[in-house]
């Protein structure tokens, strides 16, 4: 067993040539140290009064992040904030029972997690104090939610997945160099976000604006009893554009644009950041007095971009592995494994290997998950047929291991999430070729027009059974493209809704080039950046409902005249 290699002391290790090996960091050793000690001891005394025999975990792990992160805040041309943050957190997992049946069973999963923030500096004894003091209180949680598991058991019917808790995995030992040191010229981005965000001093109806750079280089480091101990950094600068408007009926409006590159040095040049942003603001003017469009249901071309964040949310969430056991999960798609789930002309992966797509960088990539397997791609879907799941360690009926898809925010449990979702077609045709479909299929249909929706913001998918299968996503920019040749027709006002196996079979052509959807999803083990990337795609039929009205009126007084003079004190 590998647990046993990590008592060796970091001078006794030496090379493949006889050469000696570079000492692991403090923080690897301290956590190794912990880590053995925890696994040697815990359990061998029952608690006072106890008369059960005292019960020892079969497995815990120690996952680190140390990170450093830059963030920047600017409005209508003044930073807002402006710091600079240095943390190092630990979670620590404790299983206690038996791969089989352990604590975390059904509702008790989190019982495995103590989250504890660590020292920051490299200070041995202080690191496994910490790491100590967390591990004995995750150990007496996990004792508790053992008793209840074996008390359920005994009182509940027979499950409809009895697969086990916890996979058994190979381990893997690889130790990147950590991230390097943080860089951020402050003053230079300070300037740069005071110019952006004074884009919209010209746009009097906007009553809402930031432009935010967050430049975060983090190492993570895992360790586990099972012998994997890996560590990979991760470096990301991110730099998002927000601004928001109201209708006079009091609907809120907003539009946002992000720029993502691995480090603040290739972000977009300034003029190509000015454009958009202009861009946005002059929208967000005429959607403050766009139409508000009625319900629909007819055909529709969803950009690349909206298809990305389509696919993401109807049907990326239903194929994460834990949606396919438990009582309280609707299992869309858990019994059609091998069965065909899109039309023949689509497929789709997910590649958190892939660091850029065609020069572009994917927020979704990553080396290891959050359970120290490494990043695999993993085809889901092949020419409409239904191929396997995403997988963290958490066994299901049809897919027993994980595939290096456990990924969780620091505090969180991981479980299967989506990392780069890519969708392929055979099936693509040309911009102006899916428009003059458009036009076609909604004359079939007696409609007047069809809708194009250019850009979409979030959405969010119904997974339990106790709710309508169902999801929403929200357009941003959404026009209405007229049979008889009108200009198209900016409408605002709608969400898309409806469930995912009516949706995704109605699609019936897409375009011949993709666009990437880069952002960051929440769910049950936190939020997690992600990428999606799929062509435009024609569908046959799309539901659409309004969107909430809102009842607030626009702001009542002019805002301040441009080049007001400020005097010191904040009085005019």
């Amino acid at each position: 067993m590998a647990l046993a290699a990590s008592q060796a002391s970091a001078a006794d290790k030496t090379t493949a040539d006889g050469g000696q090996a570079p000492a692991d960091p403090v923080l690897v050793q301290a956590m190794e140290a912990e880590l053995h000690r925890a696994m040697a001891e815990l359990g061998n005394t029952p608690a006072a009064n106890s008369k059960q025999p005292a019960l020892k975990p079969y497995f815990v792990s120690y996952s680190v992040a140390d990170a450093e992160t830059v963030v920047i805040n600017a409005q209508y041309g003044a930073i807002m904030n402006s710091a600079t943050r240095h943390a190092r957190t630990a979670d620590v997992q404790v299983r206690i029972g038996s791969p089989t049946l352990d604590n975390t069973h059904d509702t008790h999963r989190t019982s495995a997690l103590t989250t504890y923030a660590l020292p920051l500096a490299d200070n041995q004894m202080a690191i496994e104090r910490t790491l100590w003091y967390a591990t004995n209180k995750g150990y007496g949680k996990a004792l508790d939610a053992l008793e209840k598991v074996k008390t359920e058991q005994q009182v509940r019917a027979k499950e409809e997945d009895s697969s086990g808790d916890f996979s058994t995995e190979k381990e893997h030992d690889d130790v990147l160099p950590p991230a390097s040191k943080l860089d951020v010229d402050k003053a230079a981005w300070e300037q740069r976000l005071r110019e952006i965000s004074a884009v919209f001093r010209g746009y009097p109806h906007i009553f809402y604006d930031t432009a935010a750079l967050q430049a975060t280089h983090e190492t993570d480091t895992f360790i586990s009893s099972d012998g994997t101990k890996v560590q990979a950094p991760n470096q990301v600068a991110r730099l998002v554009i927000v601004a928001r408007t109201r209708a006079a009926d009091g609907m809120d409006l907003f539009r946002a644009e992000t720029f993502e590159a691995d480090s603040t040095g290739n972000l977009p040049p300034q003029s190509e950041v000015l454009a958009k942003t202009v861009a946005m603001a002059k929208n967000l003017d005429d959607l403050r007095v766009a139409p508000i469009t009625e319900p629909y249901n007819g055909p529709a071309i969803l950009s690349g971009r909206a298809a990305a964040v389509f696919f993401h949310e109807v049907l990326g969430h239903r194929l994460e592995g834990q949606r396919q056991r438990g009582d309280e999960e609707g299992q869309t798609f858990t019994k059609l494994m091998g069965k065909q789930i899109l039309p023949k002309f689509l497929s789709v992966a997910d590649d958190p290997t892939l660091a850029t797509y065609d020069g572009h960088p994917l927020s979704g990539h990553y080396l290891f998950d959050d359970e120290g397997q490494p990043a695999r791609k993993v085809n889901l879907v092949d020419d409409g047929v239904l191929k396997t799941f995403l997988m963290s360690r958490l066994p299901v009926a049809s897919v027993a291991q994980s595939n290096g898809h456990g990924r969780a925010e620091t505090g969180k449990m991981p479980t299967g999430r989506q990392g780069n979702l890519i969708v392929t077609s055979t099936k693509a045709v040309s911009d102006a070729e899916l428009r003059e479909m458009l036009k076609a299929e909604a004359k079939k249909q007696g409609k007047a027009y069809g809708l194009f929706f250019e850009d979409i913001s979030s959405g969010f998918a119904v997974t339990t059974r106790r709710s309508p299968q169902a999801f929403q996503v929200i357009p941003l920019v959404v026009y209405r493209v007229y049979v008889d040749g009108r200009p198209d027709e900016l409408v605002r006002g709608v969400s898309i809704v409806g469930t995912p196996q009516a949706a995704l079979n109605r699609i019936v052509a897409t375009g011949d080039h993709d666009d990437i959807f880069n952002g960051e999803c929440g769910a049950e083990s936190g939020t997690v950046p992600v990428s999606a990337v799929a062509p435009a795609m024609l569908v046959s039929e799309i539901e659409t409902q309004k969107q909430a009205q809102g009842s607030a009126r626009p702001p009542i007084v002019e805002p301040p005249p441009l080049g007001a003079p400020m005097v010191q004190g904040g009085a005019r």
